[in-house]
């Protein structure tokens, strides 16, 4: 008996190793996509209350299109890594041009959207001050959207041809830079002008714009991806390819926007409250945002291992990646839980001086521990829903969670109850645990039917 037992254990466990293995350079480099934003929370914070809430009710609403793009364009990552297993190439390059083509595009309108909206942002109904506060910054943070999403598809075209590392190189150089001018630009070091928090959106543009025009020549002129380019660069689009693109992408988009666009309007809701609120919240969203990543990058790897053993019809191999990918985002997350709780306020203070605000921030970290493994489990078993192409009902466990309970909840603690910017997080905390359980309970159902 205990033979069998140990058996079963070694087949389960035997799949950390390359789970993990996968998961290093993917999780590298999302991390040092959100340390960009962590260094704009820190370095504005610095300046004052006001200019940091400004940040947050920017960076909610403009990463929107953001997240929505990049939802989109997976499907490059997908196309790409198909031709390479099919030993096609011109099909890698040409799923490149067109994702590149759709990148631009995406930026476009989202640098024009950005333009448009800017003379109506009092309607979102935050504090005079962090409005007067937002302008040039909200112009610069939605131009640099362009250059992002042209570095992401470069990005995910290297990651698939199982070259990561670079990409994730270039990116942390990005974000080095862009500390750096946030130094030079905010507090007006090396005799520039103290811009504040138009200067960190000056460095964010123009550290996205380095990292894009070096991740186009690393996709273009690496030795080794030069056989993987298209026929040829200029024209010969096709219509077939933009709907594949299309189609496979967008099911991603829409479950990123649902999940993101709560979070959005749970900042609205504390531009509502006060400065103090959203501050505390820009701070706490951006530190959960960064641990995030962890879980994002085992689950991103957990969903190409159960598409590769699914495909070869190895379901009992797909079952245990899919529940052993939950547990390492479980454990992964519990840990830092326990430091949000231990290390709070002191966590807080990196951040921003202002006692109120450093107070109501602890307290969001205290709730941000409770749903660290909530957040970690639903992220991995969406991701392993969609390496069983399952996207259609997890959406819709998306939108119940998030709209019909956590964003509902929210509302309902802070105003009618009065419980301010405390409830707006323990209605995220619910909506994320019921997210938890309805994706981990709908991958226990798909993997065990087949």
């Amino acid at each position: 008996m205990s033979s069998k037992f140990a058996r079963t254990v070694r087949r389960w466990t035997r799949e950390v190793r390359p789970t993990w293995a996968l998961a290093v350079p993917i999780v590298s480099g999302m991390v040092g996509h959100a340390l960009m934003g962590l260094a704009d929370t820190i370095m504005v914070g610095r300046v004052g209350v006001v200019p940091l809430a400004a940040a947050a009710f920017v960076n909610a609403i403009a990463h929107l299109p953001l997240v929505f793009s990049i939802g989109l364009l997976s499907s490059v990552s997908v196309l790409v890594s198909q031709a390479f297993g099919a030993g096609k190439p011109s099909e890698a390059g040409d799923a490149l041009k067109h994702g590149l083509a759709v990148a631009f595009a995406a930026g476009c309108i989202t640098v024009i959207g950005s333009f448009c909206l800017k003379p109506f942002l009092d309607l979102f109904g935050q504090q005079p001050e962090v409005i007067r506060e937002s302008g040039m910054y909200w112009i610069l943070f939605g131009a640099s959207i362009l250059p992002a999403m042209i570095a992401h598809t470069c990005k995910l075209f290297g990651e698939s041809l199982n070259r990561p590392w670079t990409p994730t190189l270039i990116l942390l150089g990005s974000v080095l830079l862009n500390i750096f001018l946030n130094w030079v630009l905010i507090y007006g070091h090396w005799g520039a002008p103290a811009l504040g928090l138009t200067g960190a959106g000056w460095a964010t543009l123009i550290a996205r714009s380095a990292g894009a025009i070096c991740l186009v020549v690393f996709a273009i002129r690496s030795p080794a991806l030069r056989s993987f380019q298209p026929i040829r660069w200029i024209g010969g689009f096709q219509m077939v390819r933009f709907q594949r693109l299309l189609g496979l992408g967008w099911p991603v988009a829409a479950q990123h926007l649902l999940e993101v666009g709560a979070f959005a309007f749970a900042a609205l809701m504390m531009g509502w409250i006060s400065a103090d609120a959203i501050a505390a919240h820009q701070v706490a969203v951006t530190c959960a945002s960064t641990t995030f990543m962890f879980p994002l990058g085992v689950g991103m790897a957990v969903c190409i291992r159960v598409g590769h053993v699914w495909g070869a019809g190895q379901f009992g191999r797909m079952r245990r990646i899919g529940f052993v990918g939950l547990a390492m985002g479980a454990a992964i997350m519990s840990v830092f839980g326990t430091v949000y709780v231990v290390a709070g306020e002191p966590l807080a203070r990196i951040f921003m001086t202002d006692t109120v605000a450093v107070k109501l921030t602890a307290q969001l970290f205290f709730i941000a521990a409770l749903f660290q493994v909530a957040d970690g489990l639903q992220v991995v078993a969406i991701s392993a829903l969609r390496g069983l192409a399952d996207v259609r009902v997890p959406a819709m466990i998306a939108v119940f969670a998030y709209w019909l309970i956590a964003v509902p909840t929210g509302y309902l603690l802070v105003f009618p109850l009065r419980m301010g910017a405390v409830g707006v997080w323990i209605g995220l905390a619910i909506g994320l645990g019921s997210a938890a359980v309805g994706l981990s309970w709908r991958f226990h159902l798909k993997s065990k039917k087949q």
